[in-house]
């Protein structure tokens, strides 16, 4: 699994990020699920590309967030003082 660009994870839409984060926290559990009942095929290091790419994504969605949340206090401010 290669490790996703920012820009590119940028141009998803809500609907896609939110199915990408679903299916990468999917992926952390199955992984740890391998690990604990020692079935474990492939190398430990898919856990920190799955930590790193659901970071990556946790960090749009925060970005995507405050973004419409700085919007929606700007209008109010413009909105009071009129």
């Amino acid at each position: 699994m290669a490790l996703s660009k920012a820009k590119e994870l940028r141009k998803l839409s809500e609907d896609e990020l939110s199915t990408e984060i679903a299916n990468v926290k999917r992926e952390l559990f199955d992984l740890r699920f391998q690990l604990a009942t020692r079935q474990m095929e492939t190398g430990f290091h898919q856990f920190k590309h799955a930590r790193r790419k659901l970071a990556q994504l946790m960090t749009i969605e925060r970005e995507r967030q405050l973004s419409v949340g700085a919007t929606t206090s700007e209008n109010a401010a413009v909105s009071s003082e009129q």
